[in-house]
């Protein structure tokens, strides 16, 4: 007897999602409860479970197929998830074909990941296998269930390979051929679809102008070189920057409530509280998860909350609602080595601060060139609402804290 898998209710207003990737192919041995296929909705990719344990019967749609909330997924067949039907005599693998030389793997089919348990490659895997010509048969995964990311194969293109025995001649034309200009089409995610969409909304509907000011980092560094050990002893999380920066933005934004409001129609609403979404890099694309009411988080609180989201970003496990709402996002484009940028609103919020890298730059101080740790801020707001004179008074509010820490202390 075969047991349905069918498309779960996904969250308010979303009616639909994409397959993003088979965890389980036919066949294969499952668990009740264990993720058999993963969907991309419009913010996060969402692990569908198996009802029932027993093995994996055949997908009633493929990889990138658009599904509705309630559609037919795949059937689960009856059986123990730890006991299958005996499997029949291999036949003699076959050498594993080079990318080069796959036609199926550039035509995007599926293709087996690391390890023994086959699955389909996710399409930011298969377009970094297709980048960097690694063969993902000889590459371990280190993804849950033993799956291949895109780290493990950027990981082993920066590693030399060592030379594999074979048993024919290597086909030095064919080896030729295939260094010739290529060409792929990879569907875009929903997830990016989103994005994009939002985002270019946002240009076309917010008023956007972006100001800038700089940083001095050095009593930050001299706080957390200080107190780093102690901090992560105590709280269990290391203390990083951003726990500043939103103390230092929650305190900015009570001084200068508009860079925390929103317009709708013809009415601003302004908020008495701080919800600061933070963009986090996940490898399906960036996701903005929120830090509710963060302005009475304690800067472990508001580390530990980040850890998480990033933790969980990867893992493809933010909940929906995690998403939803936040009055003001700050977007750290430092960590990827970012020197200035304009970063664009997340509507309908009405700013959003960009973080860069910290550099040492020569500034005057007291008289005299001196070098310190310097970043640049960059905050783009919508006009139509925050003028130039709130939007610099938020900047140099922010400025003060983070260059004397002791302001947050004391909420000054």
């Amino acid at each position: 007897m075969a047991t349905e898998v069918n498309v779960p209710t996904l969250g308010e207003s979303i009616v639909e999602a994409t397959v993003g990737e088979w965890l389980k192919q036919p066949g294969d041995p499952v668990k009740a409860d264990e993720p058999i296929v993963s969907l991309e909705t419009d913010k996060v990719a969402v692990e569908v479970p198996s009802p029932v344990a027993g093995v994996m019967g055949q997908h009633a749609v493929a990889v990138g197929d658009n599904v509705a909330v309630g559609a037919l997924l795949a059937t689960i067949e009856a059986g123990g998830a730890g006991a299958t039907a005996p499997a029949p005599t291999p036949a003699p693998a076959a050498p594993a074909p080079t990318l080069a030389s796959s036609p199926a793997a550039t035509a995007g089919q599926q293709a087996p990941a690391s390890g023994d348990t086959p699955a389909a490659l996710s399409p930011s895997v298969r377009r970094a296998v297709l980048e960097t010509g690694v063969d993902p048969a000889t590459v371990k995964g280190t993804g849950k269930d033993g799956r291949l990311t895109k780290d493990d194969v950027l990981a082993a293109a920066a590693t030399p390979a060592a030379p594999t025995p074979s048993a024919e001649p290597v086909q030095t034309p064919s080896v030729a051929a295939s260094t010739g200009r290529k060409e792929e089409r990879v569907r875009m995610t929903r997830l990016r679809q989103t994005v994009a969409k939002r985002l270019k909304d946002a240009q076309n509907t917010a008023a956007m102008l972006t100001t800038f000011n700089d940083v001095d980092m050095s009593a930050v560094i001299e706080a957390r070189t200080k107190y780093k050990d102690l901090f992560e002893k105590k709280h269990g999380v290391r203390l990083g920057f951003m726990g500043f920066f939103v103390k230092a933005a929650c305190m900015a934004l009570k001084d200068v409530p508009a860079v925390n409001g929103q317009i709708d129609g013809e009415e601003i609403v302004y908020h008495d509280y701080a919800d600061i979404s933070v963009a986090v890099s996940a490898p399906q694309g960036l996701v903005v998860p929120v830090i509710r009411d963060a302005d009475q988080l304690s800067v472990a609180g508001i580390e530990k909350t980040i850890g998480d989201f990033g933790k969980r970003a990867k893992d493809g496990t933010l909940k929906m609602e995690e998403m939803k709402g936040g009055t003001f996002t700050i977007s750290n484009g430092g960590v990827f080595g970012s020197l200035m940028s304009t970063p664009i609103i997340n509507p309908p919020q009405s700013a959003v601060l960009g973080l860069h890298r910290i550099e040492d730059r020569p500034v005057v101080r007291d008289g005299q060139v001196v070098v310190r740790p310097m970043m640049y801020l960059a905050l783009s707001y919508d006009h139509r609402l925050i003028d130039g004179r709130e939007a610099v008074t938020f900047l140099v509010a922010l400025k003060n804290a983070i260059e004397d820490p002791t302001r947050i202390l004391i909420d000054l």
